[in-house]
């Protein structure tokens, strides 16, 4: 059982350190540069999103640009999270109208 329970604990030691996944490579990874085209699209839509009312802004970046649930975004606004279903739904409708066509000749296919 001892020798079970050393066993065990030291091979999690291992999965748990970060240095025991990475592998060296000569490659490195992709720089990740924006182009023209990613900056339109941005400006686009922080242009978009600063026509929003600020409610509207602040469900949609806690949403969708900093990935939080309702619950946390509810959290956050002092809302309840069926009243943050319901404004991130009006206010992805308003911006989708306020976009139109705009950003769909700005995503890449």
């Amino acid at each position: 059982a001892y020798t079970h329970t050393v066993l065990v604990r030291t091979y999690l030691s291992h999965r748990r350190r970060r240095s025991s996944s990475e592998r060296p490579t000569d490659t490195l990874p992709d720089s990740g540069a924006v182009t023209e085209h990613d900056a339109t699209l941005r400006i686009t839509l922080l242009d978009a999103l600063g026509r929003l009312s600020a409610r509207d802004r602040a469900v949609l970046l806690l949403r969708y640009w900093e990935d939080r649930s309702v619950e946390q975004t509810a959290e956050i606004l002092h809302v309840r999270p069926g009243a943050v279903r319901n404004q991130s739904m009006r206010a992805l409708a308003r911006i989708r109208d306020l976009l139109g066509h705009d950003l769909s000749e700005l995503v890449s296919p």
